[in-house]
């Protein structure tokens, strides 16, 4: 380890855990933009995935999302691969589309389990979609993730993980296995599918020498009774140093009714992480939101 990494490595608290809180969904629209930026700033959050393929998302958003870096590393900054509807491919080519847009999700999952996928045509696509990242940012993502975890598909993770090796090999990918009792995974249906599916994708990650983070929180139900503030503390059982716990919060306007349906419900999660309650849960947990670059453990 450099003297740097070390520096690095003791600026927290030796006795706390660094995990990644990271709002997913960075470019859907400008008010859950605003709302996540306004996080990073309040020390709230320490990561978030940006979509490049939303009709949002411009370069104007990643330099005020860069700026919040300036002096010190507040926010890593990732890549958030997208595949689904109402998004349109930034690749020339890419099928199967409806009405010029990427298949809904449950057509993409088929299409992925059955393998109808082109893997030239897949590996395009996402080479373009970090491309544009870069262009954007002026550098490759600190991690890549997956709008609706479709990189975790078959077919999509080795197009995912083959791009990452190669144009972004400091980058780590987010595998979404969870660490809790088998009892308490088949209680939440997606992620227990999510565990399943990570299985695959952490070997094939260690093939290539991808780095992947020890471990992931952040699923339920997105109903209207979720109490995201009840829920959360869950999150953070037994969740190690360099764990993922993914979030949605933002503000609703209309770019964001018009192409997403989760809407108010990433209001109540910014309003939890707003709030003062949420450090004292940290505090409490012994869990610090440093962002400052460590290497994640394969």
């Amino acid at each position: 380890m450099s003297a740097a990494e070390q520096q690095d490595a003791t600026v927290a608290d030796p006795a706390s855990r660094r995990i990644w809180l990271c709002a997913d969904d960075y470019g859907i629209s400008p008010s859950v933009n605003t709302a996540i930026r306004e996080l990073i700033m309040r020390e709230r959050l320490n990561a978030t995935s940006v979509m490049v393929v939303t009709p949002s998302f411009r370069r104007s958003e990643a330099v005020s999302l860069g700026i919040l870096n300036s002096g010190h590393k507040r926010v890593a900054i990732g890549l958030h691969v997208t595949l689904t509807a109402p998004f349109v491919p930034l690749s020339q080519g890419f099928r199967p589309l409806r009405d010029g847009a990427f298949l809904p999700l449950e057509h993409t999952l088929r299409a992925a389990f059955l393998r109808r996928f082109s893997r030239q045509r897949l590996g395009a696509e996402i080479a373009t979609q970090l491309k544009a990242f870069v262009t954007a940012f002026g550098r490759p993502p600190d991690f890549i993730d997956g709008h609706q975890h479709v990189h975790l598909l078959p077919q999509v993770r080795d197009a995912v993980l083959t791009v990452a090796s190669q144009a972004a090999p400091h980058a780590w990918v987010r595998q979404c296995g969870r660490i809790m009792p088998l009892r308490h995974r088949m209680a939440d249906r997606k992620g227990h599918a999510l565990d399943v599916m990570s299985q695959t994708f952490r070997r094939r990650a260690r093939r290539l020498g991808v780095r992947t983070n020890p471990a992931f929180a952040g699923t339920y139900a997105f109903t209207d009774k979720a109490d995201y503030a009840a829920l959360f503390p869950r999150f953070l059982h037994g969740l190690p140093p360099d764990g993922v716990v993914m979030c949605h919060p933002g503000f609703v306007d209309d770019e964001l009714k018009r192409l997403d349906p989760l809407t108010l419900l990433r209001e109540r999660e910014y309003e939890f992480f707003i709030g003062s309650e949420f450090p004292r849960l940290l505090a409490e947990q012994g869990i610090t939101l440093q962002a400052t670059e460590r290497r994640v453990r394969a």
